[in-house]
């Protein structure tokens, strides 16, 4: 029996509010917080590239109109219901895949300090690997729920998925982005363990990745830099750990309370992408250890009303959508996990952003479509309980 049936079958009471607060409030949040630290961050980059045109806020009307278009995407996604989400996510993961070769090809694909991971759209540039982690949920949780009678056959369950899985993985580490690597990785194996996966072949997965993972660090010069500047970042403070050694100077000034917004000092071309991937440290030392406690808190509380939504819908026998909203969990939950650990200097640098915080337009636009199909989900269990077609 799969584990999408081993829950207790007992009456799910819920309120009638058509949205879940505790859901949708923490996301609008986070994403308003991110709006002014991501303004805060980047004033003196902007101030002093001829790139910006020399404007202070040119990142802020960058990031309000990403912002803005996510919100529009995600009301959007919200209005569609998860059977046609289901219909069309083998075709949405197949584009993805298109993508991925596309971002590859010269002409297209963009490179930026040796990484090729996006494709010039005049204006903007998408990332094909931020859209690929939402429509590996809905692939992985599509292809889960159809094989549900099958998950304990090595060849008929696990096999086909990471054949698909390793296709992907082999474009991702063309690019390279190893970050979105191992992201998309997690939530394919969370939404198979979810599935009722074999225990042996899951527990022989996760030995396989480890030893994989080892063997891809180990052959990759720079990989191995950014795990010795990882142990020690004080032996090569201007090297190989520079980035995590002025995090945490970010995070010691910020003390309690923190520095006052815009007060930060790593921010002022100290610390290497303060907009992006760091931008955590320079909330640490604004905003202090509230500040942090504050965005881990609104984190956690999103992953926790994924995993109840989709228990929920479980109990509803609605597998595909339990396993869509709980793979966005695993999504949210492991690449904000990521993010923060390498902030704080727990992790090894990688180059994976802040979930609804960080600069980026793709990354921003596939966040909030990933939440409007949470509530989606939402907002369906909400209908059956009340005896309502979704």
């Amino acid at each position: 029996m799969s584990r999408a049936f081993a829950l207790p079958a007992q009456r799910v009471q819920r309120s009638p509010a058509e949205l879940d607060p505790l859901l949708l409030w923490p996301a609008l949040g986070l994403l308003l917080l991110g709006l002014v630290m991501v303004y805060s961050s980047s004033i003196a980059l902007a101030e002093g590239s001829r790139f910006t045109g020399y404007q202070s806020a040119y990142f802020l009307y960058r990031h309000a109109i990403f912002v803005a278009i996510g919100f529009m995407a995600g009301v959007a996604a919200f209005q569609i219901p998860l059977r046609l989400w289901q219909q069309a996510s083998p075709w949405l993961f197949l584009a993805g895949f298109v993508l991925l070769f596309l971002v590859l090809m010269p002409y297209v694909g963009r490179s930026v300090n040796g990484a090729q991971r996006w494709i010039n759209l005049g204006p903007v540039n998408l990332q094909p690997s931020e859209l690929m982690k939402l429509f590996a949920v809905l692939y992985a949780a599509d292809y889960t729920s159809r094989k549900l009678d099958v998950m304990g056959s090595l060849l008929r369950g696990f096999g086909p998925m990471a054949l698909v899985m390793m296709l992907v993985g082999a474009l991702l580490l063309r690019e390279p982005d190893f970050g979105a690597f191992v992201v998309i990785l997690a939530i394919a194996t969370g939404i198979l363990f979810l599935g009722g996966i074999n225990a042996r072949i899951f527990g022989g997965l996760i030995v396989l990745l480890a030893i994989s993972f080892v063997i891809m660090i180990w052959a990759s010069p720079y990989r191995r830099e950014r795990i010795f500047g990882f142990m020690d970042p004080w032996q090569d403070a201007y090297g190989k750990g520079y980035q995590l050694s002025h995090a945490l100077i970010a995070f010691g000034r910020g003390e309690w309370l923190g520095v006052g917004l815009g007060a930060s000092v790593e921010k002022l071309f100290y610390l290497p992408e303060a907009h992006t991937d760091f931008l955590l440290a320079v909330i640490a030392e604004e905003l202090g250890f509230v500040g942090v406690c504050f965005v881990v808190g609104m984190f956690a509380l999103l992953v926790q009303r994924a995993f109840v939504i989709g228990r929920q819908a479980l109990l509803l026998d609605r597998v595909y959508s339990a396993l869509v909203a709980q793979g966005v969990g695993i999504w949210l939950g492991v690449q904000g996990f990521i993010n923060m650990g390498v902030n704080m200097g727990l992790l090894p640098t990688k180059g994976l952003t802040l979930p609804l915080m960080s600069f980026g337009g793709s990354g921003i636009v596939a966040n909030c479509l990933a939440l409007g199909i949470l509530l989606r989900v939402d907002y369906e269990n909400r209908a059956m309980m009340r005896g309502q077609q979704p």
